[in-house]
């Protein structure tokens, strides 16, 4: 758990123009029954936003995320575009009330599905575009209905990715890969349900404090996406795509992008590859942030880039209240 503190102690340091900030974006597994809410009662700026979802899905995304059920709102195909709503909501309450004395960000990322929120942030996609991509993504995504996932807890990224290989060349013919690589002593596996089970029991045997299976529908960053990662490819290549204006920490090489192309490449990888959090965000501190600003439901973000730079400033947006305050700093 952190601190909770954490977001008062971040805004009391952070003073304007001293803010060298990435913005950065959750993804899926953060939603809440409830979330936004705030924004759309208090904001017209972000009621607009949510009425726009609603009308590009043709559905009550907005009911969805206000009211549940819990179950629908986790469902991958409708969580994906409700956390990229309340994400980008919070962006543009942000940009309107903190105006002239907002400094823009020196980089955006999202981890997985938060890459969506992170491309219409840094100016790739137009929040349409975006919302119809990410409601595709979770269909396909959906679809799979193959394999698992398990976080693995306490164990070094060699040791993991040596199990790994040592069940990958098993005779059981499943595989399995590390799906995330989200903080020193937080991995994330995926692949077949047997391959998953092997390498975490393994894993314990060699140390891991804890072995968690995830309740997720399919193998995450996983070769086994292949088909939902073709069924991007071809969803990208109709969409329109910009060059960011602010360059993106990419999943995949954890290299800025800034090109349209690129952007495009990466929406279909970034299906079947591991997401590189640590990696993303050693990049951001090489590019000069020192601040990192979750913007969106929860702080899970906001935990992992604390154990990987215990020296960054961090900064949680989930709420009406967390802009104001964070503004008034400005």
């Amino acid at each position: 758990m952190l601190p909770e503190r954490i977001n008062e102690r971040a805004t009391s340091i952070v003073k304007g123009s001293d803010m060298n900030a990435a913005w950065v974006f959750p993804g899926q597994g953060s939603q809440t029954v409830g979330m936004g809410h705030d924004l759309y009662v208090h904001s017209p700026t972000a009621r607009a936003i949510f009425e726009q979802a609603d009308e590009v899905l043709g559905f009550a995304l907005s009911h969805l995320c206000f009211e549940g059920p819990e179950t629908a709102l986790t469902a991958t195909e409708n969580a994906q575009p409700a956390l990229l709503t309340v994400s980008i909501a919070l962006v543009r309450v942000l940009e309107e009330i903190g105006g002239a004395a907002l400094v823009r960000p020196l980089a955006v990322a999202g981890h997985s599905l938060g890459e969506y929120s992170a491309l219409v942030a840094g100016g790739a996609l137009d929040f349409a575009t975006a919302l119809r991509l990410v409601r595709r993504r979770g269909e396909l995504m959906a679809a799979a209905h193959e394999g698992s996932m398990a976080a693995v807890i306490g164990l070094a990224q060699p040791d993991l990715e040596q199990i790994c290989e040592q069940v990958n060349s098993g005779d059981h013919g499943g595989t399995v890969v590390i799906a995330n690589y989200n903080a020193p002593d937080q991995l994330v596996i995926s692949g077949s349900a047997a391959a998953v089970a092997q390498a975490g029991q393994i894993a314990k045997e060699h140390g891991a404090k804890r072995v968690l299976g995830l309740k997720v529908s399919a193998a995450f960053h996983s070769p086994l996406m292949q088909a939902a990662a073709e069924g991007m490819a071809h969803e990208i290549a109709q969409a329109e795509v910009r060059d960011l204006e602010v360059p993106l920490i990419a999943n995949v090489s954890a290299e800025p992008l800034r090109s349209a192309d690129e952007v495009r490449r990466e929406v279909v990888t970034q299906v079947t590859a591991p997401v590189r959090w640590i990696a993303s965000t050693e990049a951001m501190l090489a590019h000069g942030c020192t601040t990192f600003v979750e913007i969106g439901p929860g702080k899970v973000l906001t935990g992992l880039v604390r154990r990987i730079a215990p020296q960054a400033r961090l900064v949680t947006l989930s709420s009406w209240a967390d802009v104001q305050a964070f503004v008034a700093q400005l």
